[in-house]
């Protein structure tokens, strides 16, 4: 019976330290995300097209679904552009 809680503790030692290096390598791995601010204002002129063409044939609700995605791509845009022009320029 020792032997078996024996290793259930060194087991759960062990997944423990596991557990706790796992984020801090995938947090220093992830890529860098960059933003197609062009692509993006194309997304959201489609959506707003979209939203609009389904208030024309009466889908009130996928017309909201449509307008939501284009505003949260705009807000995601805003920041995008917003983040490229207070970010630390490098000086030549």
């Amino acid at each position: 019976m020792r032997r078996i809680s024996a290793l259930a503790v060194t087991a759960a030692l062990a997944g423990g330290v596991l557990f706790t290096a796992l984020p801090v390598t995938t947090a220093t791995a992830a890529p860098h995300k960059t933003c197609n601010i062009n692509q993006m204002g194309q997304q959201v002129a489609d959506l707003k097209a979209k939203a609009a063409t389904l208030r024309k044939l009466g889908e009130p609700e996928a017309a909201k679904r449509a307008q939501a995605q284009a505003d949260a791509i705009a807000k995601k845009r805003a920041a995008c552009i917003k983040a490229d022009e207070t970010s630390a320029k490098p000086r030549w």
